[in-house]
Order: C-alpha cells, then structure tokens, then sequence
C-alpha cells in the first residue's frame, strides 16, 4: 500500500449516506465510493437511488428519515449498525418567514435535520466505538453561523447540528470515531432551487464568495474523502467550510 493509500483509501470500510441520491449527498456518495468505500444510499426516491447505485456501484433503500418509524427501522438495520463511515446529508427547508412557520413545518425540518442525525448517530457511534474506527459527517448550512430570511427554523437545526457533532466527537474520539461538520456554500441542488429561482440570486450569491462561482457537489468530494479517512484522526469536532470563501467575505 502506498502512503497515500494508507492515508486515503477507504477499502474495506462501509459508508451510509443519508440524502444520498441527489445533490451534495450523491458527490459524496460518489466520492467515497472512488475511494473504496462499500456505499449504502438512502432516500426517498427509489428511481434517483437506483441510478446513483448503479452509477457507483452501491446498495441502497427508500427510507424518509423525517418518518419516526422508518428512520428506527433504518437505525437498527445491518448498514448503519455495521457503518464504519456515517455521512448524515439529508435536509428539507420550506422557506416560510419564522412568524409563519407552521407547526408542521417545524415538526419535519426538526425531524429531518436534527433528530434522524442524532438517531443514526446514536445507532451507530457506539457500534464504531467497540471496533475503534468510526467517521461521522453531518452536514451543515452557512446558517449553522449566520442568520438568512425566510428560513429559520432550518437555520435552528443546522446550527444544533455543530453541536451535535461536537457532542459526538467529545463521546466517542477516544475510541477512534471522529464526528464533523461540513458547511457548504451555495450549491444549486432540488432544495436550493427556489432561490435560484428569483432573478440574479445566483449571481448575487456567487459575487459573495472568493473564488467567483457557486459551488457544485463535486466540491466536496476532498474533503469528505479526508475527514472519512485514517488522515482525519486528529480532526474531530469541527466545523469546516467548503464554500469558496462566501462565509469569509
């Protein structure tokens, strides 16, 4: 094996990838995959599963983690017990201004952002711990930090979900199983597409960052592939930002 691979290969390790058919989830889906991982998707739409799996060669199942039973289900199932590598991606933001968010709303962004990471976390944190490896990778929003309009209640859980990592790091690094946050930048993806959708957001969005552009999902690719590997087992607890600069500027 060469430095590089003993540093960066992740053959032999298994990987789930919540939110994974689409978007930052599948270029990380697909990135772990490159770098040898056995990839588990899931999501909520069997079609986009099955191509992203035949596309990279992984397993997958329908599961909508904002469903209290699916999401136990999906906890106690042999992929995320036997995970060596949990990428926590899956999100819904329904973008109402915080004075009118419904109950409903709040329930499922709640459900969704924070407690199936929290639940996959606790099925499988413990399970990395007794092997002495494990990697968790929850993934964040630039409102983890800064507060944006007309979506508050997404912003509550992205910023609980540093936290969490952090608890998960702080509970487990001593065993080998680091937890981090990922905080993207603008990337159009399903969820994003109602801003794209106001004339010039894009571009406005993009003039925020140092590099000049909005990023894509192939952006997180490095970073994921390191904060999953042997590499990363100094890092734990952080939250890191791949978003060109925007949170910076």
């Amino acid at each position: 094996m060469s430095y590089l691979d003993d540093l960066f290969s992740l053959e032999g390790l298994n990987a789930v990838v919540t939110g994974g058919s689409s978007g930052i989830g599948r270029g990380i889906a697909t990135a772990l995959a490159g770098a040898g991982a056995s990839v588990h998707l899931v999501a909520r739409d069997a079609d986009k599963l099955a191509t992203v799996a035949a596309e990279i060669g992984a397993t997958w199942e329908v599961c909508d983690v904002g469903d209290a039973n699916a999401l136990a289900n999906l906890a106690v199932g042999a992929p995320v017990q036997h995970a060596d590598i949990l990428v926590t991606c899956a999100g819904v933001n329904h973008r109402p201004p915080l004075a009118n968010t419904s109950e409903e709303q709040y329930a499922e962004t709640m459900a969704v952002n924070l407690e199936a990471p929290y639940r996959l976390g606790q099925a499988a944190g413990p399970r990395m711990a007794e092997r002495g490896y494990g990697r968790i990778l929850n993934i964040g929003s630039q409102q983890s930090w800064s507060a944006f309009g007309n979506s508050g209640v997404y912003g509550v859980t992205k910023a609980a979900v540093t936290g969490l990592s952090r608890s998960q790091a702080e509970a487990w690094s001593r065993s080998g199983v680091t937890a981090n946050t990922i905080v993207p930048g603008f990337v159009v993806t399903p969820m994003t597409l109602p801003t794209v959708a106001e004339p010039g957001r894009e571009e406005a969005l993009a003039t925020r960052t140092f590099v000049g552009r909005n990023g894509v999902p192939e952006d997180f690719a490095g970073l994921a592939v390191f904060l999953a590997s042997r590499a990363s087992g100094f890092v734990t607890g952080q939250t890191i930002a791949a978003d060109g600069g925007f949170s910076v500027h």
